[in-house]
């Protein structure tokens, strides 16, 4: 099947194999289809909407009524698609599925598509193995147009060994390539291919008592069993997956905004939503980093996998990041910290006399400065790569040039939330990455994500 040009909907539920799709839909993307994304309220709590939606450039349909919600996503988005994707396939949703309840976005998708359906399981070996699973998964099997794809034996997230793994993201695109057309309502089979000879082919959900190495496709003789085409890899976060490119490194991250106080009640602070910093622990996470936060006050939520630690004001983020600032290969500084603070704050609330109040401001440490000087003497800046943020609405290269030299950092991440529908709580940014060996690119307008994601590619190039 040739996937450029296609529309794909994605449907993912809630369990550890979500960062998966994330994976899938960039590898849909790279051979030229177009996808949607919806949700149910378990999935959201893996990784954020923000992450697909800002992969996939639309917004992602969610049961909670949030603002970006249509009234008829349900039928918009099914009908929309040439193809509808659940991955991952939790054994709720596959009984939804079976029968036929539609009380979330991805079984109500599911009820009103009309396209072709690929299903792919993925939970505990002791659910998988359940009779109530097996029966929902038969049930499916026999669905027109509907395809379950195998769920390969392997090491498990919980520990256990056994059937319940996520087929990988380059098998199910691998399987979808080998499909020979994909037009409405049908889904053809490929041509007989021999697979220990090609090196291709990937098989089915077996039919009851089938062996699970033996392609079923529907209509078709039980053929003699072949060895998993693909090599199975454990179903483990990307921080443990060897293959990934961040593995065995550390991110440090700052997120959020600094407050502060002026007294009990009031504080100085600024719009951070801290939507880029989830961005970026989530494509850093997904790379295979370790990846750690210091976290002021924030809005959006960082995916699990992502250890966190929260912080107020600018001096508690400086001491938490010094303290931490040996043990990382890369510094990302995305908070936005607070440049100066109260040179004393009132103990009890000020109260209003509505007469003139000055407020004396003295300057807060500047983390940036302190982290590259902290480097540079401990002989690591041949090692450890350190990115900061600047945010500017005018003279954009004369202030990030300035800014970058005096910081000593690798990089600067030059930022304008002057474009409506971006910066401060949007999910687009215009922005440019600018190295310390190089000119100011020009800026661009783009996801959060994609920005996140120049940042990786500029660290792992750094680290080699």
């Amino acid at each position: 099947m040739n996937l450029a040009g296609k529309k794909i909907l994605l449907g993912v539920s809630g369990g550890i194999a979500v960062y998966k799709a994330c994976e899938l839909l960039r590898l849909l993307q790279k051979k030229g289809a177009t996808v949607r994304v919806c949700m149910t309220d378990a999935a959201t709590e893996f990784v954020a909407p923000l992450t697909f939606a800002s992969l996939s450039k639309c917004p992602v349909y969610l049961k909670n009524g949030a603002v970006e919600a249509r009234p008829f996503q349900h039928i918009d988005f099914p009908h929309w698609a040439d193809l509808y994707l659940v991955v991952p396939a939790t054994a709720n949703v596959i009984g939804k599925f079976a029968c036929g309840i539609a009380d979330d976005p991805v079984s109500l998708c599911f009820m009103s598509c009309t396209c072709p359906r690929v299903v792919a399981p993925a939970m505990n070996v002791a659910m998988y193995n359940s009779p109530a699973v097996k029966r929902n998964l038969e049930i499916l099997r026999n669905f027109e147009d509907t395809v379950v794809l195998e769920s390969p034996a392997g090491e498990l997230a919980c520990g256990e060994v056994g059937q319940g793994r996520l087929m990988e993201p380059a098998e199910i695109v691998a399987y979808l390539d080998e499909r020979r057309a994909l037009t409405t309502n049908k889904f053809t089979e490929p041509a007989e291919v021999n697979v220990a000879e090609k090196g291709e082919g990937l098989p089915l959900a077996p039919a009851a008592g089938a062996s699970s190495a033996t392609p079923s496709p529907r209509g078709a003789a039980p053929k003699t069993p072949e060895p998993p085409a693909f090599p199975v890899a454990s179903d483990i976060p990307p921080t443990q997956d060897v293959s990934l490119p961040g593995h065995g490194k550390k991110v440090l991250l700052t997120a959020g905004r600094t407050e502060e106080a002026i007294d009990p009640v009031r504080y100085i602070s600024n719009r951070s939503s801290g939507k880029t910093a989830v961005a970026l622990a989530s494509v850093f996470y997904a790379n295979g980093f370790e990846v750690e936060v210091v976290a002021g006050p924030m809005e959006a939520a960082f995916p699990g996998g992502v250890a966190v630690s929260r912080v107020q004001s600018a001096r508690e983020m400086h001491d938490a990041v010094m303290d931490r600032l040996g043990t990382a290969d890369a510094v990302v500084h995305c908070a936005a910290v607070a440049d100066y603070r109260p040179a004393h704050a009132a103990s009890e609330k000020i109260k209003d006399s509505r007469s003139q109040l000055t407020i004396e401001l003295v300057p807060n440490p500047n983390i940036l400065r302190d982290c590259t000087a902290a480097r540079n003497s401990a002989g690591q800046s041949h090692r450890q790569v350190i990115v900061g943020f600047a945010l500017e609405t005018d003279h954009f290269e004369q202030h990030a040039k300035e800014k970058l030299a005096k910081s000593g950092a690798d990089a600067l991440l030059l930022n304008a939330p002057v474009a409506s529908d971006s910066g401060f709580g949007h999910d687009c940014v215009r922005y440019s990455l600018v190295r310390s060996d190089g000119a100011v690119p020009e800026m661009s307008m783009g996801s959060k994500v994609d920005l996140a994601q120049e940042i990786v590619d500029f660290v792992l190039e750094k680290l080699g």
